[in-house]
């Protein structure tokens, strides 16, 4: 059975939950829209997605739910951030409200829009990161320094040890390799070993 969440964000303790609790009120009145759970945090929106309780509520996040914020910078605090959270969320199918902005985004052709642009966003970026890369190498090479990973490496697939469970609940709710990637800051082929060597597909 799907359900409704509403979710509040606020940088500071100091901050008042009251004005985005009402305006989540009010709107989900005005569509006819139970809510079924609050998720509200205090906590900065540069934390990561899945650092936060948001990323604990998109984990457990079926098709057919519905999430509501008052504005797209409760999502997250960067354009980039708040694009991989949507996409993640339009994968799972799920519906986003936003109070503030009137965005309704679900799969329709405005979202898949959204998504688009989010696709051609990361694929400039992995070309910026793959250009910057080539050209640091280059110079580390014409300046006689070694290549390689240093002495102590840690590899990635190490780092996601501490989010296995998080990554197994996206996993059975069939989120794609590349948007787990993007929320976790590596590439999907170090998600694919990751799940392949944890046996977690």
């Amino acid at each position: 059975m799907p359900k409704n969440y509403c979710y509040i964000r606020v940088s500071t303790s100091q901050q008042d939950y009251q004005n985005q609790r009402y305006g989540l009120l009010e709107f989900a009145d005005k569509k006819g829209i139970k809510i079924d759970e609050w998720v509200e945090e205090t906590i900065s929106g540069t934390k990561k997605v899945f650092d936060r309780s948001l990323g604990k509520l998109i984990g457990k996040m079926q098709k057919g739910d519905v999430l509501i914020v008052t504005e797209l910078s409760r999502i997250g605090r960067s354009l980039f951030d708040i694009m991989a959270t949507l996409n993640t969320l339009m994968e799972l199918d799920v519906k986003v409200y936003t109070v503030k902005e009137g965005y309704e985004l679900g799969n329709d052709i405005s979202s898949k829009v959204l998504a688009f642009a989010f696709s051609l966003s990361a694929e400039i970026e992995r070309s910026l990161i793959s250009a910057r890369t080539k050209e640091a190498l280059s110079k580390r090479k014409a300046t006689g320094k070694p290549l390689g990973r240093p002495k102590g490496y840690q590899l990635e697939k190490v780092k996601l040890s501490e989010y296995e469970d998080r990554i197994k609940e996206l996993i059975r709710y069939e989120v794609s390799y590349r948007a787990i990637a993007r929320m976790f800051g590596c590439s999907h082929t170090t998600v694919a070993h990751f799940v392949r060597t944890r046996c977690l597909d």
